[in-house]
């Protein structure tokens, strides 16, 4: 499983400078509650509820951003934003249920008439295609597309970026050469993927996998039409089969959408298609875009980062309506590799985490609301598996202040009682990594360790601290980093991260180089089975083994100020979407 491409999902939040005048009551009506249309719907109604609820369609949807998408090509974005808005035009075999926080983690069927008939050990996943399901030429969906476009995913050479998750599971081998390769003559495509009609597909697994599902709800299980591909540049103008259609489009500007007519709403359960158009506007600077967002101007931030620092204080004190204070599914930590000395000795490591001031690396996060809570360990809320209260440092019954004591005894005991001095890398283009990078380097002086911090530069992520060979050679003995899920379990979340068969020569996301063969051997027990109860219960092992490993260093279960505007109704955070609103359920008041 190739796991580069996931940090492309990360996205830090942006700083926004707002002037207290332009942030005006009458502007976005958040605390006038005689007006029920002026109203936000109240401070956190859109965390585990409905805010606004309401089934009036009509109007026009308008998102706003700082950060354009990688790509619109289902097959080829990554970011997690992209995958939220991907389902006004595309739709899959399964999907999550369209409900506020954790119910939005169960899957459900979407083209597919029910889940998986799943049979030989679980490695044969059978789906029928509902009726009714078609293109926007108003041509029926077929199994054939479904195949054709999971088969893109293969075409690395053309349509890179996007994760490879159903390639490894299906093709472990990469035998398959691609769609745009395939000169086999009997060009029956990829051969674990059977389509015996135009309404059924199966999937034959060479091992058992049980988040398999979970792979087939991703953007990149697709349906694409073959005779509508336009290979790499099908991200400008993707075919549709869900229920809006894109009219144009011009990267880092704007994207306009206007209703697919020849979608069947009865074929489709998850979304609701209220709004009547739906626009995207693009603009470098975040201080104006949190101004026309309080303005009214756009109804909610595409990219979902939160309000920028200098904007939060007079966005509480007057708007409070118009807030959603939730977690977004990502922990924010330290890593220290273990090739670089003297993290290769356990108990140095140790030494970090109990020197550590978790409070003040929570309030350079931005403090518990616009930071996160604490975090004890490294699986967040969501994940099947997490424990919030497991403390194994004693974090959180120190109330997060550095435990000395214990600090000073694990430094004698790697013997480095008088200290040492290491290196903490940190990205160059992420202010609140920079200000924990600080915070951090701040207590361990505490204890006698000696941090320089180094700033390297964030768009070179994948082959700096992505490379083990050039964290060896600049001694980078502690590294800043964040991390979120791309499905929610314990491979979507922690295996990139701690399995060791996934270090990676470049684009490396197991950054410590933990390669435990007790973890490994967890995460295959926990994939293969089929019960995702019981694949928990390995997950919290799993868990537990990597905190005995003292390799991370948790800062914060994030969490955002989201601004959410008046006029926007069906608004609620998902936990499949990381914490984002569920973007198909949102509509606007006209």
């Amino acid at each position: 499983m190739t796991t580069h491409r996931t940090s492309k999902r990360r996205l830090a939040a942006g700083t926004a400078v707002v002037l207290a005048a332009m942030l005006t009551a009458t502007a976005c009506g958040g605390n006038d509650k005689t007006d029920e249309k002026s109203s936000g719907g109240g401070f956190n109604a859109g965390i585990g509820k409905v805010a606004n609820a309401s089934d009036k369609k009509g109007g026009e949807l308008k998102f706003v951003g700082t950060q354009e998408a990688d790509s619109w090509d289902p097959q080829r974005g990554y970011y997690g934003f992209m995958w939220d808005f991907a389902r006004y035009y595309t739709r899959q075999l399964v999907s999550y249920k369209a409900a506020p926080g954790e119910q939005s983690t169960e899957l459900v069927p979407d083209l597919a008439t029910a889940k998986a008939e799943i049979s030989d050990g679980g490695k044969t996943y059978k789906y029928t295609l509902k009726d009714n399901v078609t293109w926007e030429d108003g041509t029926p969906v077929t199994a054939q597309d479904v195949k054709y476009g999971i088969e893109r995913t293969w075409a690395q050479d053309v349509i890179s970026g996007g994760p490879v998750y159903l390639m490894q599971v299906l093709d472990p081998k990469t035998e398959y050469p691609g769609p745009y390769k395939d000169t086999a003559p009997d060009k029956l495509g990829l051969k674990a993927i059977e389509t015996p009609d135009a309404k059924t597909i199966i999937f034959h697994l060479p091992q058992a996998n049980g988040d398999f599902e979970q792979m087939l709800a991703m953007p990149a299980a697709t349906p694409v039409k073959q005779e509508k591909d336009t290979a790499a540049k099908y991200g400008l103008k993707p075919f549709s089969n869900g229920p809006y259609k894109i009219d144009s489009y011009e990267p880092n500007k704007s994207m306009k959408l206007s209703r697919n007519e020849n979608w069947k709403p009865e074929s489709d359960t998850i979304r609701k298609a209220l709004p009547d158009s739906i626009s995207v506007t693009f603009m470098a600077n975040a201080d104006d875009m949190d101004k026309r967002l309080m303005n009214g101007e756009f109804d909610v931030d595409i990219n979902a980062t939160g309000i920028g620092q200098a904007a939060r204080a007079t966005a509480l004190k007057d708007h409070k309506d118009n807030l959603d204070n939730g977690q977004t599914g990502f922990i924010r930590y330290a890593v220290m590799p273990t090739t670089v000395a003297p993290f290769d000795n356990v108990e140095c490591r140790r030494a970090v985490i109990y020197g550590a001031d978790h409070k003040s690396l929570q309030t350079a996060r931005g403090g518990p609301q616009a930071g996160g809570d604490i975090a004890p360990n490294m699986l967040p809320a969501g994940i099947k598996g997490a424990d919030p209260k497991y403390d194994p440092y004693e974090v959180l019954k120190n109330d997060g202040k550095p435990n000395v004591e214990k600090a000073k005894a694990a430094l004698k005991a790697c013997g480095k009682e008088g200290g040492f001095k290491t290196t903490i890398a940190v990205r160059n283009n992420k202010p609140v990594e920079i200000a924990t990078a600080v915070s951090l380097q701040n207590s361990l002086k505490q204890i006698g360790i000696e941090a320089d911090v180094d700033q390297f530069d964030g768009a070179q992520t994948s082959g700096i601290i992505g490379s083990p060979k050039v964290v060896k050679e600049k001694g980078y003995g502690i590294i800043i980093m964040g991390w979120g899920a791309d499905f929610p379990t314990g491979q979507g979340f922690s295996q990139p991260l701690v399995d060791g068969r996934f270090i990676l020569q470049s684009g490396n996301n197991n950054f410590s180089e933990l390669n435990d063969p007790a973890i490994n051997t967890l995460f295959d027990q926990a994939i293969a089975e089929t019960d995702p109860v019981k694949a928990g219960e390995i997950y919290k092992k799993m868990n537990e083994k990597v905190s005995e490993a003292a390799v991370y260093l948790p800062f914060v279960y994030d969490k955002t100020i989201t601004w959410r505007s008046s006029r926007l109704t069906n608004a609620y955070t998902s936990d499949a979407y990381n914490g984002r609103y569920d973007y198909a359920s949102l509509g606007v008041m006209k």
